[in-house]
């Protein structure tokens, strides 16, 4: 039984794109990663903000938080340098920030696609790392959902209908209510171990053992050296 480990995440907060780091850090050293599933779950840090509006994150930031620009400048910096240090790139200044509803209804298109994590990786990369605003175009998320590999005219077609993947995208929302998540990246594994915030890699990876030890696994009740069984080597001849 492969372990599940659900992450809720939003596409306008850089922990989240530093948490996904971290946490596949730690995924690609887990000698049961074959065995690990991971599915990208949708939460807006403000889902009030209108979908044509978008403006510098930095000035958001500050009237948000009640601080100085100097001040919000001063953190994008320091997130920046944390991402460097992870190997991201990250745009510390002329970044917008926007709605991202109709990027979370993408990421369920995506998903039923198989394209989920290529597609959250691309918007990641378009939000922090590109000098192109990310939010406010639905045109320029088609772009981005073709350069994850999915098709843009079915893309085209999502954005175009307010309804499609909607009720998913709050179905996410209430049940990340229901855990009492109120931050992202917030990541649960098994539904049963919680991991809240771009921890350290070693943090993600005592999740993934402890889920995946406690996890049911089939107690083999025959010998299968004596059993009737077949292998890569072949089947296991009758004796007579």
């Amino acid at each position: 039984m492969p372990t599940q480990v659900e992450i809720w995440t939003d596409i306008n907060c850089p922990f989240c794109y530093l948490g996904k780091a971290r946490f596949e850090e730690a995924l690609k050293a887990f000698p049961h990663r074959d065995d690990v599933q991971v599915v990208h779950k949708s939460f807006e840090l403000d889902p009030t903000i209108a979908p044509d509006h978008t403006g510098p994150v930095v000035d958001h930031i500050a009237e948000k938080y009640g601080i100085s620009t100097d001040q919000a400048a001063a953190n994008e910096r320091s997130i920046g340098e944390q991402a460097a240090e992870l190997g991201l790139p990250y745009q510390i200044s002329g970044r917008d920030f926007g709605n991202s509803f109709d990027m979370h209804r993408l990421l369920h298109f995506a998903l039923e696609q198989g394209k989920q994590d290529q597609l959250l990786d691309a918007l990641y990369a378009a939000n922090f790392a590109d000098d192109k605003p990310a939010f406010g175009d639905t045109a320029r998320l088609a772009d981005i959902a073709a350069d994850a590999g999915l098709d843009k005219a079915a893309a085209e077609a999502v954005l175009a209908d307010p309804t499609a993947y909607a009720d998913a995208v709050r179905a996410d929302e209430a049940e990340a209510a229901a855990l009492g998540v109120n931050g992202v990246p917030f990541f649960v594994f098994d539904g049963k171990y919680a991991v809240s915030g771009a921890q350290p890699v070693p943090v993600f990876t005592r999740a993934l053992e402890t889920a995946y030890n406690d996890a049911p696994r089939p107690q083999l009740l025959v010998d299968q050296e004596t059993d009737a069984t077949c292998g890569p080597d072949g089947c296991a001849l009758p004796e007579n």
